[in-house]
């Protein structure tokens, strides 16, 4: 800790230095309306975000935030969350959960992501909200994103304002309300791959002071590698719809109820599993090893898309009770159903060590089973209430409140191999009979958890250097209570400690208070500076992948934050940097363990998860430039570097042979990459009756890990160790150019024609590695180009 303080201290010097040149005085020089008149002839127009409950300038809000605006989402061809994987926010990392884009990984500072969130009884550490509405699980996360204004992301713990989970930060995602006035926005494209896309928004006049709109999307994409198989899907396609109805009633100024509903539908496919080399393991005829992406897997496999359906209802009400103090409360309700149905791990499967094939003599591969295919059902409700208090009282402004949350949520999975070889060299196969209905659960769990909690947090800005100086507190108060059962462990009843079969049950709960204080100094009307303390935690649960079902307690972060947020030449310039330090503790850690029937061990395995002891640290630089050196050009370019230590943990569990190991073992925080950047060119240029506009974004990472330790690990520098491998380095390039405001008619109707593509030179790295000294090396590969052409309508 003292290192991290000293790097800190000596970051804060290097970021504060500059910028201390200018005095708070010079913060009343500046005229009021400079930002109005910089957006008049040009430069940087300001962004607004809803970070701290209440609508405020980007550049005066004290904490590290990057957005995604409309137009940003649309020039990346963004479809949902899954597509900012390529490294639009460097500090935010978003994934496939292992093969399935039915759940996704979302990570900001490399917190909270080594346990697997796929679980009824566990959580992520960073919350994604759409509209003030926390969405509770990973599942449902790969739909189609609505009619966006913004997508923000708050870096750093948000436990004060925005609670549980969010000990990474949080995604703020704010969509575009009803505006009450006629307007259409519609889209329609086609692209490579059998690639389409169509997305309708309307806006009607307001009736009796209500005003309606309705969004309707659909996306669809055919396989990225081809399934030999007749008549089964592909791997990575797939296909989204989604509609949502909102309606704004505004009786008066001083109040509206914002009542919207959506629903969508995901279906999409596993993605391929490369065998990238061999292990010590014998490989079938088919097993083929492949090094390089793919067009066509090298067995086919039965397969059906994973099916999502999501629905939801949120109702809105704001109150401005006097103009200091508005009233506001959050109603949810949503409904998730998931099937996920995975079988593109079939050709890291075709092996045989040398013992099992030497039993099977001249018989070889034949009657060998492989293409283990995955299932997993998930359901979850979701109940939310949230009230808040927004106001200002003299010189303080503040924000409180109170939310309950309840959510029910169970799973049930089963796995079994779908084909075997019917020769010894195993280059021939046929499909397994299969009753799916039939097949015995392997794992199955329910859980219901509650969560309240109380925050507040006040700005107070003294009456001292020009009201250049504002101190920040705030608290929030929460309890979880998590009650649930594990009914099925390995295709049977689990048996607990004492030896007795049955559901064995969790009944847990934690409470918890996570402070906030901020002191930031306004230097000049361009110049801020801050310096922030936060905490934040991630929920306790229980694995749903254990035999025993114990509790764990939650993991929590401390982080010191420091930063600046600049703009310059006349607001044609605008440069953000924040650097950060901290502690991680209670860190979730995930070890095997041998599988137990009628005490004794087997061969099976089982995951267990523990709170790891010791304290681990994090830190990290963020920093974010943008610049309009002339009319109808900006440039941008972003920077993260992080760094997560876990303390080596010892596996407390026996294996199979019912030896302890006392070896602590290495843990790599996953889906971090140390360094990662974006930039950005965009240009417009009006001509004689429509306007040209070209961008180009290019996304670096350094590669991470996938997978939390090592698959042999016997002591420091162990001849025997065999370490696991990191993901390649990556750079993605994307563009877009366009032919807009082509005036059609004699009304407002304008038209847009663009090109786009994704991964424009068709750049291949592996994202994802794992090792096995048996099975060998395997990697799923980044989506090859994508490309396509669309047509845009507005009036």
């Amino acid at each position: 800790m003292k290192i991290q303080r000293h790097w800190l201290a000596t970051t804060a010097f290097a970021l504060l230095a500059p910028a201390c040149l200018s005095t708070a005085a010079q913060a009343a020089e500046a005229a009021p309306d400079a930002v109005a008149d910089a957006a008049e002839g040009g430069g940087l127009g300001e962004i607004v975000v809803t970070a701290q409950k209440r609508r405020e300038n980007l550049q005066e809000t004290p904490i590290s935030i990057s957005v995604m605006r409309s137009d940003d989402l649309t020039n990346r061809h963004v479809t949902s969350l899954v597509d900012l994987g390529d490294g639009a926010i460097p500090s935010l990392k978003v994934a496939p959960f292992y093969s399935r884009n039915s759940a996704l990984i979302v990570n900001i500072r490399g917190i909270g992501v080594l346990s697997d969130g796929n679980q009824p009884a566990r959580d992520q550490g960073v919350g994604v909200y759409i509209d003030g509405v926390y969405l509770g699980r990973a599942q449902g996360l790969g739909t189609a994103l609505f009619d966006i204004e913004n997508v923000e992301v708050l870096k750093g713990p948000q436990g004060t304002l925005f609670g549980r989970n969010t000990e990474g930060g949080a995604v703020n995602i704010v969509t575009k309300k009803p505006s009450g006035e006629f307007h259409v926005n519609a889209t329609g494209g086609v692209g490579n791959f059998g690639m389409y896309k169509g997305e309708v928004h309307v806006d009607l006049p307001s009736i009796a002071n209500i005003a309606f709109k309705i969004d309707g999307v659909v996306a669809r994409r055919d396989p990225l590698v081809k399934n030999p198989q007749q008549g089964q899907a592909g791997f990575n396609q797939y296909d989204k719809q989604g509609l949502h109805l909102e309606a704004l009633w505004k009786p008066s100024p001083d109040f509206s109820a914002d009542y919207s509903f959506d629903t969508s539908k995901d279906e999409s496919t596993s993605l391929y599993l490369n065998l990238l080399a061999a292990g010590t393991n014998t490989q079938a005829a088919l097993g083929t090893v492949q090094p390089d992406r793919v067009k066509t897997a090298n067995v086919g496999v039965p397969m059906q898309p994973s099916v999502g359906k999501v629905h939801g209802h949120r109702l809105t009400l704001e109150w401005t009770a006097t103009p200091d103090l508005t009233i506001k409360s959050i109603s949810s309700y949503r409904k998730l159903y998931q099937d996920q149905w995975d079988n593109g791990s079939a050709s890291t499967t075709m092996s045989l060590s040398p013992s099992a094939l030497a039993a099977k003599g001249a018989a070889g591969f034949t009657g060998t089973q492989f293409a283990r295919y995955s299932l997993a059902l998930f359901n979850q409700n979701q109940w939310s209430q949230e009230v808040q208090a927004i106001g200002e009282v003299g010189r303080v402004k503040y924000v409180a409140g109170a939310l309950y949350y309840r959510e029910h949520v169970s799973d049930n999975a089963q796995a079994f191999y779908t084909n075997q070889f019917t020769n010894a060299a195993g280059s021939a196969y046929v499909l397994r009979q299969i009753d799916y209905g039939a097949q015995a659960i392997d794992r199955e769990s329910h859980v219901t958890t509650r969560s309240v909690g109380a925050f507040g947090q006040a700005t107070w800005t003294p009456a001292v250097m020009n009201d250049a100086i504002h101190l920040t507190g705030g608290l929030r108060w929460t309890k979880d209570m998590k009650h649930g059962a594990l009914t099925i462990v390995n295709n049977a009843l689990p048996i607990n400690r004492d030896g007795v079969s049955g559901p064995i049950g969790l009944d847990a709960s934690w409470s918890r208070v996570d402070p906030m204080v901020n002191l930031a100094v306004d230097l000049s009307q361009d110049v801020h500076v801050y310096g922030k303390w936060s905490t934040g935690y991630k929920s306790g649960g229980a694995n749903s992948r254990s035999q025993n079902y114990d509790a764990f307690n939650p993991e929590t972060v401390s982080i010191f934050e420091i930063g600046a947020k600049t703009e310059f030449f006349d607001h044609h310039a605008r440069f953000n940097i924040a650097a950060y330090a901290g502690t991680y503790k209670d860190i979730q850690v995930d070890f095997q363990r041998p599988y137990e029937t009628g005490g004794v061990r087997t061969t099976r395995t089982t995951t267990s998860t523990i709170n790891a002891p010791g304290t681990g640290g994090l830190h990290g630089i963020e920093a974010e430039l943008t610049v309009n050196p002339l009319a109808g050009l900006t440039l941008g370019a972003s920077y993260s570097y992080q760094y997560v230590n876990i303390p080596a943990t010892v596996n407390p569990y026996p294996n199979a042979a019912g030896v302890v190991s006392t070896v602590a073992v290495p843990i790599y925080q996953s889906y971090t990459p140390r360094h990662s950047a974006s930039g950005t060119l965009d240009y417009e240029l009006p001509m004689n009756g429509y306007t040209v506009r070209a961008h180009l974004d290019g996304n670096f990472d350094s590669g991470f890990y996938a997978n939390v330790s090592d698959p042999v690990y016997t002591g420091p520098g162990a001849a025997s160790n065999v370490y696991q491998p990191k993901g390649d380095k990556a750079f993605i390039v994307n563009g877009r150019l366009a032919v807009g405001d082509i005036a059609v008619g004699s009304g407002d109707a304008q038209l847009t024609f663009a090109v786009w593509a994704r991964n424009l030179f068709n750049e291949q790295h592996v994202f994802y590695k794992a090792l096995s000294p048996t099975s060998g090396l395997n990697g799923f590969f980044n989506e090859p180009r994508t490309f396509g052409g669309e047509m845009n309508i507005r009036f």
